[in-house]
């Protein structure tokens, strides 16, 4: 049974993703990229897009808007299985159009010789209420 929840791991996971939020509110293509599995087999459902493997990714990026990417973390939780797997999942509060929108991320990570990947990853909006 692999270890779950290694603090060393999670404090390491956590500054990561905090890296990954920073590029994705700033809209730092290349940190986003770097983070990523540079692999047609990496996913990524966004809360408007399906897109399969890292070419559909970059293209993603490279055409969507730059305007308001900011969000407001309400819960971040970092998971831990093992030296070399790790899940991510982040709710978080964004306004849209003077809207509050409620949502959630979650991010598979995994660990190859050169360094923390994501290879999965989901951004999701609840329902308006």
């Amino acid at each position: 049974m692999p270890e779950i929840n290694d603090r060393t791991l999670v404090t390491e996971l956590t500054a990561l993703y905090m890296e990954y939020e920073q590029a994705l509110c700033s809209n730092d293509i290349e940190t986003m990229d770097r983070l990523f599995w540079d692999s047609p087999e990496v996913i990524r459902l966004g809360a408007t897009e399906n897109l399969y493997g890292i070419k559909e990714i970059r293209a993603f990026r490279q055409g969507r808007s730059t305007v308001n990417l900011e969000r407001e973390i309400l819960k971040l939780k970092v998971v831990t299985f093992g030296q070399d797997t790790a899940s991510v999942v982040l709710e978080f509060k964004r306004v849209i159009n003077d809207i509050p929108r409620y949502g959630r991320q979650s991010q598979l990570w995994r660990k190859f010789p050169e360094g923390w990947k994501i290879v999965f990853a989901h951004v999701s909006f609840l329902p308006l209420s």
